[in-house]
């Protein structure tokens, strides 16, 4: 398995899951801008998705003239079921709560990678990781609570099982060290080939198909594919946190698209996310640079002896 302690690939992950991120963002807003059911929309995003791994990897076999698995074994099975089993969660969330509820939930990502990483890979989290997850359950908690008052509590809870199964397909990714890129484009046949089936009257209804099909053919496949390929590189809970550039502007582009603005309560949970996520990265940046001081200055000192 790959290392994320190499500075040069850890760089290449940051690098990569920022793209990854970034990408995300636009994922709910163009979702929203197609003007669709859930159904129809869950459809097209998937299959289009699948059909541009499908040309991806035939491309990419063709080009470099060898194998490549698009699911690695069974490992990789399990990994796209549970993305699978997450584009239909996040889907629901989407269509039953407010854009603010669903990414600032999924900004919770992090931290359960945070703790299935130190239940199944033995990655025990530290006091400064422990404190953040506190406070991001608080966090979490204001905002399902706002979702219960508005009746939003189905949406929201899509949206929590949406960030543990991601935490979940990330831990296991990272613990095996394969190559899980094509993964979640792939395995996204399944949640699309569902929707067909539960189509209202079996007819796609999109009155703007133009944007789901930009997301499916682009944006969520370089989202997926960067995010699916950071575990190689980062630990399970670095690659979560990079889900907080979709909690920061996912809810930006909606409020000036759609003048969706969230609630107060939920701004306050928010923030409290958001605050909680910089410092543990901030934490964790500065904890690394005094590791890799300590480090040379060790190497240094037994060069000399």
């Amino acid at each position: 398995m790959l290392q994320a302690q190499d500075p040069s690939l850890h760089r290449k992950g940051l690098l990569i899951t920022a793209i990854g991120g970034l990408a995300l963002s636009f994922d709910i807003p163009l979702i929203r801008s197609s003007q669709g059911d859930v159904w129809s929309v869950l459809a097209v995003r998937s299959l289009s998705t699948f059909l541009v791994a499908i040309a991806a990897w035939s491309l990419i076999r063709f080009l470099l003239k060898r194998p490549m698995a698009l699911i690695p074994g069974r490992t990789g099975l399990v990994v796209g079921l549970l993305y699978g089993i997450n584009s239909l969660t996040f889907m629901l969330s989407v269509f039953n709560t407010t854009t603010a509820n669903v990414v600032f939930i999924l900004a919770f990502t992090s931290m359960f990678a945070a703790l299935l990483s130190w239940i199944f890979l033995g990655e025990r989290p530290t006091k400064a990781t422990l404190v953040t997850m506190a406070a991001m359950l608080g966090g979490v908690a204001l905002i399902v609570h706002d979702g219960l008052e508005s009746g939003n509590f189905f949406g929201d809870a899509m949206a929590t099982c949406s960030a543990f199964l991601l935490a979940t397909a990330i831990t296991i990714s990272r613990k095996s060290g394969a190559d899980m890129g094509f993964v979640p484009l792939v395995t996204a046949v399944i949640p699309g080939l569902a929707a067909l089936l539960l189509l209202p009257d079996g007819v796609l209804q999109l009155e703007q198909p133009g944007y789901i099909l930009f997301d499916g053919l682009v944006m969520a496949p370089l989202a997926f594919w960067c995010l699916a390929t950071g575990p190689r590189f980062l630990s399970a809970p670095e690659v979560g946190m990079f889900y907080l550039l979709e909690t920061v502007l996912a809810p930006i582009w909606v409020w000036i698209i759609f003048t969706e603005r969230p609630s107060n309560q939920t701004l306050v949970g928010g923030s409290i996310l958001i605050a909680a996520l910089l410092f543990h990265s901030l934490w964790q940046m500065r904890s690394k640079a005094k590791a890799a001081s300590v480090r040379g200055a060790a190497a240094a000192e037994a060069a000399a002896g």
